[in-house]
Parts: C-alpha cells; structure tokens; sequence
C-alpha cells in the first residue's frame, strides 16, 4: 500500500486505537491525583496535571513537525519506545519532583498521537477527510476518558505507580502495531530541521483562519482541562465522599462524546465547518452554566457530557478547516493548532487548582465559565466580520 491509497477500515481503526492509547498516557494521573497526593505529601503533587499538558505542548512545537521531514511510521514508532520509558521513569520516581519531570517527558512523547492525526488525513481522500479523521479524533478522545476509568480502577486496587507500569507494554504494542500496518511515507519536503522550524512562524502570520481556530480551541479544550483536572478532589469532597475509581468512572459517561468525532466530521464534509464550532462553543458554556447552577452528582454527570460533546465537535471540525490550508505542511499546521490548543489545556489546568484553592468549585466552575464565553466571543466576532 503506497502513502498516497485510502486507509481501509481496518488501517483506520487501528490508527484510532493507536491514537487512543498515546494520548491516554497524558490522563493517567487525574483521577488518581488525591491518591498520589496522599502517598506523595508535597504542594508538587498537584502540578502534575499541568506539567503533563506543558509536556505535551512542548513536544508539538518539538517533535511534532519532524512528521513533515522524516519518514513517519519509523518516527510514530520510535516515538512510542520513548512514551514507554517515560512512563517507566514515573512509576519509579523516589518523589514529586521526579514525578513532575516524568510527567512533562510524558507528555512530549504523547504527541506521537499528534503524528498519527495528520498522518491519516494526508492517507484519506479529500471527499473523505472528515470522516477519517473524525473516526482517528474518537480514538484520541476514547484515549482521553477512558484512561481516566482505567487508571481510577487501578489506582484504587493497586497504586498510582501499577498504572504507569502498565502503559508500558501498551505503548510498546500500540509502536508494533503502527509498525506492521501503517505504509512507509517519507514526506517530499527539502526543509531541514530549522527551516521547518522557521517555517513554523511564517505559517502561522499566512493564515488568519489557523490563529482563529487555534485561540479558540485553546479556550474550549482550557475548559475541558479546568474540569477533568479538578474532578477527582471536587468527587471527594464530603458532599460526594467517592473515590478515585468513581472519578474514573465519570470517563464512560464522558465516551458519549466520541459519537461526536465522527458525526462532526460527516457533518464538515457535507456543509462545511462553521456551524459545527460555532454550536460547540455555545454547548460548552452552556455546560459550565449546568456545573455553577445544578450543584448535584446528576449535574455533573448530565454537564459531563454536554462539555465532551462540545469540545470535541468544535476539535473535529476545526482540524477539517486546518488540514486544508496547505496539504504538503500537514504536521506543522498541527504543531502549531494543537501546540496553542495545549497550551490552553495547561492553563487552563493551573487556572483551575488556583481557583479551587482560592474558592473551591464555585471558582472553578467560573473560571471555566470565562474561558468558554471567551471563545464563543471569538466566534462571533468572527462571523461579524
């Protein structure tokens, strides 16, 4: 199979799991932050949600744009042995310091995901783009929830460092996989390192559509960040007295989103993306109303989904209008949309344990509220000009 023939369903599908499995390991440790806190006394502990997200942006800016230079399935796999020693550094860290430094190698070695996204959209065909994507973009956000079940349920029978022992052997599987079955693909590019990294601000001042859609992604998924970063300690409050395992619980309630990834991304090809973000940011503000104003566990879980379907529609449909700006620089275009839009994620996840020290999840919930407002107001102001 050349790099230029249509993924099957089967190449697709594994492309998602992939996909799912690299960004999962970013997600481990929020629903196990209150037992790592407790087995890890230290004001560090609570950063390690933002410095996984800081990690992770640092390696798009990095890592990301060698996938316009290098040929990509032998840079996905190695990407993937470098994810498994970084989870294997963590599980063996003497303390919180450690922890925090295996987080960030964590999270930079997470954007193999980011290889894949664009990988499959310059494999897929142009009237079938969207839906490809979209089915890779449900992968990532199975990876994004689910890891939160998964690491809750360990952490509650095992310990917070079983959980990172066991991403070991499923990145390296995740690595042989995209090694037997993706396409060898070396890009046509003459750049070298650094050109591509000058490129990068060249690309970013050319197109006026990328800044938009990357500022106001950063704002949804800056949401996203604020509530899945407090959730576990918010959960074991004494209103609610649940555990880890039930913060990771609350993961499968968020999967109602990923009927999302593949509906926006139908919905993008048929009529165009637009109307897709513009909803999703009403739908994301609408959710943080929901967790300011309905204070029960039926709030958060109904404010649960809403916030998962909107951010991810909202990803999907902005990835259809960045992909298509110009096909030959696909990872850079990525590096910069998804770098900014984790930049957002990591504010907005220090935002958020200020505001829950500062004024528990009445601050949280508006701080969220704000970040949300911010780019429905974007959106606006763009469809008025």
């Amino acid at each position: 199979m050349t790099a230029s023939s249509s993924p099957g369903r089967g190449m697709t599908l594994a492309m998602a799991a992939a996909t799912g499995l690299a960004v999962a390991s970013i997600y481990y440790n929020q629903p196990m932050l209150g037992v790592m806190e407790r087995a890890m006394p230290s004001s560090l502990t609570a950063l390690v949600p933002m410095a996984t997200q800081l990690g992770y942006a640092l390696g798009l800016f990095a890592l990301v744009p060698l996938g316009d230079l290098l040929e990509r399935r032998q840079l996905i796999v190695w990407q993937f042995v470098l994810l498994a020693v970084a989870l294997a550094v963590t599980a063996l860290a003497p303390g919180a310091g450690i922890v925090l430094l295996g987080s960030l190698l964590i999270g930079a070695a997470a954007t193999v995901a980011q290889q894949i996204v664009p990988f499959a959209a310059h494999l897929a065909p142009p009237e079938r783009r969207g839906a490809v994507v979209g089915v890779v973009m449900s992968g990532l956000l199975c990876g994004i929830l689910l890891s939160r079940t998964l690491a809750g349920f360990v952490a509650d029978h095992a310990g917070w460092r079983e959980m990172f022992w066991l991403g070991v052997p499923l990145s390296l599987g995740a690595g042989a996989g995209m090694r037997l079955l993706l396409p060898y693909s070396r890009p046509d590019t003459q750049h070298s390192y650094a050109s591509l990294m000058v490129s990068l601000a060249h690309l970013w001042r050319e197109f006026p559509a990328l800044r938009l859609a990357a500022f106001t992604q950063a704002l949804l998924f800056g949401t996203f960040s604020v509530f899945w970063s407090i959730l576990a300690l918010h959960l074991q409050e004494p209103r609610f007295n649940l555990s880890a395992q039930s913060a990771g619980l609350f993961g499968i309630v968020g999967a109602v989103g990923i009927l999302a990834a593949p509906l926006a991304g139908r919905f993008a090809d048929r009529h165009g993306p637009h109307r897709a973000i513009l909803a999703g940011t009403i739908l994301t503000l609408l959710s943080w109303v929901l967790f300011g104003t309905w204070l029960s566990l039926a709030g958060l879980v109904v404010g649960c989904i809403l916030l998962d379907f909107a951010v991810q529609s909202a990803l999907v449909s902005h990835q259809h209008i960045v992909y298509a700006l110009r096909p030959e620089a696909r990872s850079r275009l990525n590096t910069l949309f998804m770098g900014v839009m984790f930049l957002g994620g990591a504010t907005g996840a220090a935002g958020a344990s200020a505001a829950w020290v500062t004024g528990g999840w009445s601050a949280v919930a508006l701080f969220g509220g704000l970040m949300a407002a911010g780019a429905l107001t974007l959106q606006v102001i763009s469809a008025r000009s």
